[in-house]
């Protein structure tokens, strides 16, 4: 609470607690000209590079960035030998999600899946755990080319949220995109989005754009807004 811009007694429901906004400055932006930003709090559950099309969920288990971002054909090939982080967020973080590089908002991909726990443990013992889960692919057009970043739902998770047009409702079994000619325009570090309990972030980077900082392992802790890798 130290942490939080209101009193505990200003909410008017658990969800409002939850995804509470920082006091200013809680969480200062390392050098975005220099660096991509954490997009959120929490720990690293993996970190590096896309090979054949594929990202690594936990040892001996990896799942595919089309099956992840399950939109246009075109999208996935332009991550392959890219990288990708994903960040785990507790029940105990907090639960906004923000830009880690500054863009445009090209295209959503809400797509409904499985409500798996998305801990450690099951990342280790459920198949395509990240590519089978409810979630909502975000893609920006940025000065690194295409950016995605993925909030994936889990067990609990009471919704996902964007600022742009608020809660994103289940919509039964088929694959929701919403394209945008003019969409809108984000800073670096600058919110875009929240979980009603604790989730997952998995951003994806094109080839030869970032480099992920040596510090940045799995297991890492991670805070909103600190740098995790350097721009090329």
């Amino acid at each position: 609470m130290d942490e939080a811009a209101e009193p505990a007694a200003a909410y008017p429901s658990f969800n409002a607690f939850f995804t509470r906004a920082l006091k200013p400055g809680a969480r200062p932006l390392a050098d975005s000209a220099r660096y991509v930003l954490s997009p959120a709090d929490g720990a690293v559950s993996q970190v590096g590079r896309i090979a054949d099309g594929r990202i690594l969920q936990a040892k001996g288990r990896d799942y595919s960035v089309a099956e992840l971002l399950a939109g246009d054909a075109a999208d996935a090939p332009r991550f392959d030998g890219g990288r990708f982080v994903t960040i785990y967020l507790s029940p105990r973080d907090y639960h906004r999600v923000h830009m880690p590089v500054g863009g445009r908002l090209r295209e959503t991909r809400y797509v409904p899946g499985d409500l798996f726990s998305v801990n450690g443990v099951t990342a280790e013992g459920v198949e395509r755990l990240f590519a089978r889960n409810e979630r909502l692919a975000c893609l920006f057009e940025t000065p690194l080319g295409t950016v995605a970043s993925v909030m994936v739902g889990a067990m609990i998770v009471a919704g996902i949220e964007t600022v742009w047009s608020g809660r994103v409702a289940p919509h039964g079994k088929a694959v929701q995109s919403a394209r945008f000619a003019d969409g809108p325009v984000f800073a670096p570090g600058e919110e875009m989005g929240r979980f009603y309990l604790g989730s997952t972030v998995v951003l994806l980077f094109e080839p030869d754009r970032i480099e992920w900082l040596p510090e940045l392992q799995p297991g890492s802790a991670v805070r909103m807004g600190q740098a995790i890798a350097r721009l090329l």
